[in-house]
């Protein structure tokens, strides 16, 4: 399976794994990489140097294959640079940007041999990625999990249209955890796919708590609801009442400071690694209705390349029979 993405990234199959804050660590990225994607590691929940520095050299004793660091650059509060020079001085072979702007960390990476993703949720967006030097810019549609953009753009519309702004690889993100998702990105005129939520139900995310992944397992598309929305960083959460709650607060005018308590890392974490969902909230995307299993991520791989096969050989067959008539 050879696009840009392949040829860029180095891998075997254009698939990226998520930045999935509190997640993200060696073992997935590892599996990811090894399985012939690019996985990634993130920077923003490592937190100091020190750890980020350990958990590079940790995927590179898992992997002799390409990966990834994601920065979410927002997560620092502008604080994130000493970080990328770990990641530089690791001579990391790719990093993905989001969150925020990326043109400071463009200028710090120029002359690395860095390859570069940027995450962007409109065209506006990803014409600036691409005038700053990125590979390749990341589109997520509405339908994802996590931070989303503000114009409520599905992943169906958004992916053409970025395709036809820009002439740097565009990934498909929001939406996608099977190999029809990714047949159909490539249909849209993408050259990859980023996933997140279908990463998080397999067995090499050794820190999501069981019950995080069996809420995932259990769960339909119509289980997600947005949080953040009136602070203008939206964001696709579960359904919980806890979530429930954040949503009527909103609708009684909370501000950021009212609601910071409750819609924080810590919170985040009381229900990812803790099962806690009555005092925390877990990111997810619609794509839950997809997910019935939780499989390694060789497994995950070969099911996808599979099916994708098998739907292409049967669109083939669609247009085939018609030259017959």
């Amino acid at each position: 399976m050879k696009t840009r993405v392949t040829e860029i990234f180095g891998i075997q199959y254009p698939i990226i794994q998520g930045g999935l804050a509190y997640l993200a660590y060696a073992e997935l990225a590892a599996a990811v990489s090894n399985a012939g994607g690019l996985g990634q590691i993130t920077a923003a929940t490592l937190g100091t140097p020190e750890k980020l520095r350990e958990e590079i050299r940790k995927v590179r004793s898992l992997t002799n294959k390409p990966f990834g660091v994601n920065f979410a650059i927002a997560r620092h509060d502008g604080r994130y640079q000493e970080l990328l020079e770990v990641a530089i001085e690791e001579k990391v072979p790719a990093i993905s940007i989001t969150g925020a702007n990326p043109k400071p960390v463009f200028e710090r990476i120029k002359g690395e041999n860095i390859r570069t993703l940027v995450l962007v949720a409109g065209v506006r967006q990803a014409q600036k990625a691409e005038e700053l030097g990125a590979d390749a810019v990341m589109a997520v549609g509405q339908e994802g999990g996590g931070h989303l953009g503000r114009d409520d753009i599905g992943t169906m519309v958004l992916i053409p249209r970025v395709v036809d702004s820009v002439t740097i690889p565009v990934i498909a993100s929001g939406g996608i955890g099977d190999g029809r998702g990714l047949l159909a990105s490539f249909a849209l005129g993408a050259e990859g796919i980023e996933m997140g939520t279908r990463f998080i139900a397999t067995q090499e995310c050794v820190h999501a708590h069981e019950k995080y992944k069996e809420a995932i397992l259990n769960a339909k598309e119509t289980d997600t609801i947005i949080i953040k929305k009136t602070l203008g960083a939206p964001g696709r959460v579960l359904k919980t009442k806890y979530t429930q709650d954040i949503i009527e607060r909103e609708q009684q005018g909370a501000t950021y400071e009212d609601l910071q308590e409750f819609i924080s890392g810590k919170a985040n974490c009381k229900y990812i690694y803790d099962g806690n969902e009555e005092e925390g909230l877990a990111w997810v995307g619609q794509v839950i209705g997809l997910i019935n299993s939780i499989p390694t991520v060789q497994e995950l791989f070969d099911e996808m390349i599979s099916t994708a096969e098998k739907a292409q050989r049967g669109i083939g067959n669609l247009f085939e029979n018609r030259s017959l008539r």
